[in-house]
């Protein structure tokens, strides 16, 4: 008989190579994040150099990130197909290209191509398998690990600043995007520590002569039932649509999920306020007659209490006291975070704008310490991979949207309190909406278990309840469970040839 752990995928380890797995993950993930901001010093010569607005030039950032968020789906795709070591590889080598192919520009649009599209596809194909990997690595300390990973970006970011500034003034910005393309690579080299989890034990293969095969494959289907004989099997083949084999590595079911529903719509909402506090800190700093290396050193500020939050977050999120509920701490960061936006026109002096970007940097890396957390927390990690490119793709809309409504309120009124205002607004209804609603899907969640139980206690519902069981399971497809039905069939035709 086949053995009972056979076909058993083995659990996360918690540990060990889990460690080198999260700090390739945070080179990747602190170039994916990072590097989009780091590039505006090169802005204003490439401006005047090409003899463009600075919309224009603007844009190369804003096409980046949503390229990197955009192409979420079809990253998800890849990890699923190829798993997150070669995706991340090959992502590392497109941001070499694209900013190697950038050095040699002679318009705006090959910009756009080179650095917004080639560079950022690239980022994107950093980004969601270095999060994916993790959740295969870490169960128990998978908050910490994740908050370690994403403490990367704050790290880049007061890296790449002052590199970029000495790469500008020895090299000029077309040598500038040559080193800069070089070290891109060594995302590669991340890409390259992301040793895959080995597959659980092949099952053991029973001698069975040819016809008893055939008749195995005749009696066992996907959907457990007794279709002997091939054409069944053709006619299901070829009965498979489009949609069908996209969600083999897509998951749309997840449109049914109401937790990750909630998480989808809150998120969203979320990030039309995110980003823009962020782009318009030094302008703002500006504009209330700060020098300039005054108002650059509040994005260090901001940068070293984010760098110091997202572990620290991802240690009090594993606690046992958070864990069971991260759903609210989640919540409650987003609405920390826009409650800083709206006490920031308070903020007239430099000292005030200091405590902002204290408190900024400390709520700024609490929601992206649980940003992913949270998602796995309610889809689970076997559906974690579809999850994070749906979520993604609904994202980039809005993430391209917000600095650019931020910038039209201050052309408007000529004041930037209406932008701070905007976003700390729109943050805090996120948090309350998901707050409430997370409260609410707790509730259902205990509701549907307490109705599950009842059921068991029925004897007339057991047989119902096993099925459903059984279902559940084949559709996870994660722990072996569903290869039972298989051999158990192969069992009792070893037992019959043996007979004969």
């Amino acid at each position: 008989p086949v053995p009972a752990e056979a076909g058993r995928a083995p659990g996360p380890p918690d540990g060990g190579w889990g460690w080198v797995v999260v700090f390739g993950a945070f080179v990747s993930i602190g170039f994916a994040y990072a590097f989009p901001k780091g590039l505006a010093i090169f802005y204003k010569e490439i401006q005047d150099f090409f003899g463009t607005s600075y919309s224009e030039i603007a844009w190369v950032s804003s096409i980046m990130l949503a390229t990197t968020y955009g192409a979420g789906p079809i990253s998800s795709i890849l990890v699923n197909r190829y798993g997150s070591r070669p995706v991340v590889m090959f992502g590392g080598l497109l941001c070499g290209v694209g900013m190697i192919s950038a050095a040699f520009c002679t318009s705006i649009l090959q910009l756009y191509i080179c650095v917004g599209f080639i560079t950022g596809f690239g980022l994107a194909l950093n980004l969601q398998p270095s999060v994916i990997i993790i959740g295969k690595y870490f169960l128990k300390r998978r908050p910490i690990a994740n908050g370690l990973a994403m403490a990367g970006s704050p790290v880049m970011l007061c890296t790449l600043a002052p590199l970029n500034q000495f790469l500008f003034d020895n090299f000029g910005w077309r040598g500038s995007f040559l080193i800069l393309g070089a070290i891109l690579l060594n995302c590669c080299v991340a890409g390259a520590l992301f040793r895959p989890i080995g597959a659980g034990t092949a099952p053991a293969k029973t001698q069975v002569p040819e016809e008893g095969k055939d008749a195995l494959k005749g009696k066992i289907t996907e959907d457990g039932m007794d279709t002997s004989g091939p054409s069944n099997v053709t006619e299901e083949e070829g009965g498979k649509d489009c949609f069908e084999k996209v969600n083999q590595y897509l998951d749309f079911s997840l449109f049914k999920h109401r937790g990750f529903l909630i998480y989808l719509i809150g998120n969203v909402l979320m990030f039309l306020g995110f980003f823009a506090p962020i782009v318009f800190l030094a302008p703002y700093a500006k504009h209330t007659g700060i020098d300039e290396y005054s108002a650059a050193f509040l994005l260090s500020i901001l940068a070293i209490v984010d760098m110091v939050a997202r572990p620290t977050t991802g240690i009090v999120a594993n606690s046992r006291w958070v864990r069971p509920r991260i759903q609210y701490f989640f919540s409650f960061a987003i609405a920390f975070n826009g409650a800083c936006h709206l006490l920031c026109p308070l903020a007239s002096s430099y000292t005030g704008l200091i405590v902002y970007s204290s408190f900024y940097g400390l709520a700024f890396g609490m929601v992206c310490a649980m940003l992913f957390e949270t998602l796995m927390d309610l889809v689970g990690a076997a559906r974690f991979t579809s999850a994070v490119g749906l979520v993604t793709i609904a994202e980039c809309c809005t993430i391209l949207l917000g600095p650019p409504i931020g910038g039209i309120l201050i052309d408007t009124f000529g004041d930037y309190k209406y932008m701070f205002i905007k976003c700390g607004a729109v943050m805090v209804l996120a948090g309350t909406f998901l707050f409430i609603m997370n409260y609410y899907n707790y509730r259902m969640l205990a509701k549907e278990e307490k109705e599950r139980k009842a059921k068991e206690e029925d004897p007339k519902s057991v047989r119902t309840e096993n099925e459903g069981k059984n279902n559940w399971n084949k559709d996870s497809a994660q722990d072996g469970r569903e290869l039972e039905p298989l051999r158990k069939e192969g069992e009792g035709v070893k037992k019959e040839m043996n007979g004969t």
